[in-house]
């Protein structure tokens, strides 16, 4: 198969200016769950040319109601490892660099050490996304962050907007306020949902969180609102990286 006709659909849409700058694009994925692995999946079919991927979980049964990478078939095995093999089975000219590591305030540096133009941010622990949207506006690069999926199943009510304009959404609150502490208050976009929680009081079991260091309570959730989540947070990702092209009169 041809490059050209691999990515013939998205030129058609973008022009071949479009096509090219998502070539030359630069996007830092951490986490790979149910809406990062969509969120990869969206980068990739796209023709984003560099992809960075952060994940140290591995599959498991209970992952495969919601997750991409998740099938009878990867159980078991590392999600860096299944998404790089199938990112470049989509498109094997894109370059894959895996962080195979707990996200946490000692590894965002190294991760953030190469140029980038956006970082997303689809992690479910909360001082994990704190600790990147904190370091990544540091140094000046745009993030795209998920907020609460799960517990919900209104897909209308999914949106986009600044962290300064989110409502309802409880992890959203609480980011927005541990950013205060640390003096950001706007510039980074989030897809989040303004339905509220579900009562779900029989979610009590426990497992693991992405900073390696705690538990956390599982919530119910379901495969299309997780991938939708997903999807937009690539479309944001999509129109930044195409805005700022226009902006650098490239």
């Amino acid at each position: 198969m041809t490059t050209s006709m691999r990515h013939a659909r998205t030129e058609q849409l973008l022009g071949e200016e479009g096509l090219e700058t998502l070539k030359d694009a630069r996007v830092t994925l951490c986490g790979l769950g149910a809406v990062g692995s969509f969120a990869a999946e969206a980068l990739a079919r796209a023709g984003v040319g560099h992809l960075t991927l952060v994940d140290y979980d591995v599959v498991s049964p209970s992952n495969i109601n919601r997750q991409l990478y998740a099938l009878t078939s990867t159980v078991g095995m590392k999600k860096t490892a299944v998404a790089e093999a199938r990112i470049k089975d989509i498109n094997p000219e894109c370059e894959v660099t895996v962080f195979d590591c707990f996200l946490n305030e000692e590894t965002t540096d190294k991760i953030l050490a190469h140029p980038r133009d956006v970082v997303v941010d689809a992690i479910d622990s909360l001082s994990a996304k704190v600790f990147l949207i904190i370091d990544a506006r540091k140094l000046g690069l745009p993030v795209v962050s998920s907020m609460g999926a799960a517990g919900k199943l209104d897909s209308d009510a999914i949106t986009c907007a600044d962290i300064s304009d989110t409502c309802i959404c409880p992890l959203a609150k609480c980011v927005r306020r541990r950013l205060h502490r640390n003096g950001v208050f706007d510039g980074v976009r989030c897809v989040y949902t303004t339905e509220r929680t579900m009562k779900n009081p029989s979610a009590v079991a426990e497992e693991p969180a992405d900073d390696g260091f705690r538990a956390a309570p599982v919530l119910g959730s379901i495969s299309y609102i997780t991938g939708i989540f997903g999807l937009k947070v690539a479309g944001e990702v999509i129109r930044i990286i195409l805005e700022k092209r226009q902006g650098e009169g490239i």
